[in-house]
């Protein structure tokens, strides 16, 4: 397809333990469209930020991408070193880290740590091109230009999760993926947030992974909706249809859960606990809490298949309905 501009084909990334390999990604493939909001959504463990870290380099030791393709205009990112990943990183796929008062230096002024990343892809600025280049990012995010001259712990919460985003913006990279940059703040802070992501994105025509775990958020946000599971993806599919008809247990469970607005109805969750991942139930792995699983979730891994036009669902059930 003319308008993917990334594909991410059977990703594996692991992680080292004494006890062996856990699996945290495990045999994942998708599309991103150009200039879409794409959701990445499951309970904590499920892989979904070790996904983005995957995607922008960021895997360390003791986890290691150990199979796969990650397909960004053609090239393979899995295969790059660390020194060629750099120059990829920023310029053409950034991150928005999730909690943006750890991801900033405590000692070092805004500017320089916006300006550094621009350096350290050779671009060369004079003071007053930097000035400008300054100015106009924090503009964009929603910022006074004045916040270049101040330290993280001098701004808010909502301000610190802005300057990450002028950061991760500051190259003009065409993929953002944005690890719950909502995490830790109140529901208005949020939202102003999110709209900048959104203001951001269609500016620079850019496609976004976010990735998060509150599926109203999502509703609201994202044009497709990947759900991760144990390290896999249970479904994925545009966010609309997700919504009314979803086609994976998980899936329908997770949206069950949440409290509606309109009317009164008890408060749902889903049975069980996530499995884990260094012991993975046999079969598919959603099948001890699945109130539909019968004998073949037991013992076959179920892979996505075609539910419906344009969606994908790992469910055996939908090899029986058709």
């Amino acid at each position: 397809m003319s308008d993917v501009v990334l594909q991410v084909r059977n990703l594996q990334v692991n992680y080292a333990t004494p006890r062996g390999p856990v699996k945290a990604v495990n045999d994942v493939s998708f599309d991103l469209r150009k200039g879409e909001i794409l959701g990445l959504v499951g309970e904590s463990g499920s892989g979904k930020t070790t996904m983005g870290m995957a995607l922008v380099g960021l895997i360390r030791s003791p986890g290691r991408v150990v199979g796969g393709e990650i397909l960004l205009n053609g090239r393979n990112l899995a295969g790059l070193s660390e020194d060629a990943y750099k120059k990829v990183r920023l310029a053409e796929i950034a991150l928005i880290p999730q909690g943006a008062m750890n991801s900033l230096n405590p000692v070092t002024r805004i500017r320089e740590q916006i300006l550094d990343g621009l350096r350290d892809h050779g671009v060369i600025l004079t003071r007053a091109e930097a000035e400008q280049h300054l100015q106009s990012l924090l503009e964009r995010v929603g910022l006074r230009g004045e916040v270049a001259n101040m330290y993280a712990h001098e701004l808010s919460g909502g301000m610190k999760q802005r300057v990450a985003m002028a950061i991760a913006i500051s190259m003009k990279p065409k993929i953002i993926i944005a690890d719950e940059p909502t995490s830790a703040l109140d529901v208005v802070v949020q939202k102003r947030v999110i709209e900048t992501l959104q203001d951001v994105q269609a500016e620079l025509g850019a496609s976004i992974i976010l990735v998060g775990h509150d599926m109203g958020l999502m509703a609201q946000t994202v044009d497709r909706l990947g759900v991760m599971y144990a390290g896999r993806l249970a479904e994925i599919g545009d966010i609309g249809k997700t919504l009314v008809d979803p086609k994976h247990p998980y899936t329908r469970l997770l949206i069950e859960s949440l409290p509606s607005a309109t009317e009164k109805k008890p408060l749902r969750g889903i049975p069980g606990l996530a499995p884990q991942l260094l012991n993975l139930p046999s079969g598919c792995a959603f099948h001890p809490r699945c109130p539909h699983a019968f004998e073949r979730c037991t013992l076959e891994t179920p892979h996505l298949i075609e539910a419906a036009p344009h969606r994908w669902a790992a469910c055996h059930l939908l090899e029986v309905s058709n």
